[in-house]
């Protein structure tokens, strides 16, 4: 595999960055840049300052960048800002070294298999300003950010007890629930399944270990390029001709271009998952669209604010959550049109960055607080904390709207 100095370098990288006309499209819709004047913007740190990378040290405002890919998204020409940018950080990185609490931060599956049997403690702790503050002085992470709740049970241990409540007349799909399912959002883990299980699926749950995309956003990429590979070979295991259903947004995306776009990864085995892998409200809408989805929801009347984070939204699979929803009768659904809810994955969790995500967060908080009838609805992990912390509102994946107006809510 080519260094990071010589895939900036490369032939491709070269011609993406001589596509950029500057438009400053991707700088008016950067969510970071209007907020703080560390960040010079995406055009400028990405496109601009690579034609010096031969030469010259990274510039430091990129470190600043959050990594939403808004402006790959929104770029006309076609240039890969945010993936320039990513590997233009991870390059910094290596000059600079990494801080213990980005190495730290990453390993979700750890803090996972930590917590969970002391779930109460753990949950006590973090809720404790006394420890907050102590973990802001010595880790750096700040002492408001969000953070997730410990599960006294995690997936596997319900998944290991679960039958199915109804014989499979579909046939088999695997399950991909990300670390953050695994052990903090158990329940919408457990609502996936139920629903897939509910329609007449088989669901297969290979192990699965983490996707490497907090490695990948802070700049440990060697680290999530090991982790994408163990993962992939994992979820080959189940089968290699099934469709993979997640209900992890960010760590789909991974799967399906970040880990190919931004570390590098050019192996058939990734190639194949990221074309089988589907959202849950992709995949649900796919059915619906042909004509295969069971419409027999109970009436919930709410008026329910969306998000669509902008890890989902880079995946270019139009808002298949707010469309799902809007098949309930009587949920209305506000969608937020955000860029961003200012966590992007670890970002908003450092004590340097976590105003500049509030910053980033507040028209959506705002638009959450004045819209919500009890619930907001979210379809990352992070995202989801970092709304309801900065609103109250107890914010859910989409999936819960459809676990429950199925009836299979307990």
């Amino acid at each position: 595999m080519p260094t990071l100095r010589e895939r900036l370098n490369n032939e491709l990288d070269r011609v993406t960055l001589d596509h950029c006309v500057k438009c400053t499209l991707c700088e008016q819709n950067c969510p970071v840049a209007p907020v703080t004047d560390l960040f010079s913007g995406p055009k400028f740190v990405g496109p601009q300052g690579e034609r010096f990378r031969n030469e010259f040290s990274v510039d430091h405002s990129i470190d600043y960048c959050s990594s939403c890919s808004t402006c790959t998204v929104v770029c006309p020409q076609g240039v890969n800002v945010a993936e320039i940018n990513s590997i233009g950080r991870a390059l910094m990185r290596e000059e600079t070294g990494i801080p213990l609490r980005d190495r730290l931060i990453v390993n979700t599956t750890m803090m996972g298999r930590m917590m969970t049997p002391v779930a109460p403690v753990a949950n006590a702790v973090l809720n404790n300003k006394l420890a907050r503050v102590a973990m802001e002085k010595v880790i750096g992470v700040h002492r408001a950010a969000a953070m997730p709740t410990a599960r006294s049970q995690s997936f596997r241990s319900w998944w290991r007890k679960h039958t199915p409540a109804k014989p499979a007349t579909r046939g088999p799909v695997v399950f991909f629930h990300g670390c953050a399912g695994g052990y903090f959002e158990v329940e919408t883990a457990k609502q996936t399944v139920e629903v897939l299980e509910y329609i007449g699926y088989e669901v297969l749950v290979p192990k699965q270990s983490c996707c490497g995309l907090a490695a990948q956003s802070n700049g440990l990429f060697d680290q999530a390029s090991a982790s994408v590979r163990s993962l992939v070979d994992q979820l080959r295991s189940a089968g290699e001709d099934l469709l993979i259903i997640s209900s992890a947004g960010s760590c789909g995306g991974m799967l399906r271009h970040e880990a190919r776009k931004i570390l590098g990864i050019d192996d058939p085995e990734l190639a194949d998952v990221g074309l089988r892998m589907r959202d849950i409200s992709e995949f649900l809408m796919d059915l619906h669209m042909a004509g295969e989805l069971p419409t027999d929801f109970a009436e919930i009347a709410m008026r329910v604010p969306y998000h669509q984070p902008c890890q989902v939204r880079s995946q270019g699979m139009g808002m298949p959550a707010a469309d799902l929803m809007r098949l309930i009768p009587g949920l209305e659904v506000v969608e937020s049109f955000a860029t961003c809810c200012g966590i992007a994955g670890t970002y908003g969790l450092k004590k340097e960055k976590y105003e500049i995500g509030q910053l980033v967060g507040k028209d959506l908080f705002e638009m959450v607080e004045a819209t919500n009838q009890g619930y907001a609805a979210c379809d990352t992990e992070t995202c989801r904390w970092q709304i309801e912390k900065s609103t109250k509102v107890t914010t859910v994946h989409p999936i819960f709207f459809i676990h429950k107006a199925y009836g299979l809510a307990r």
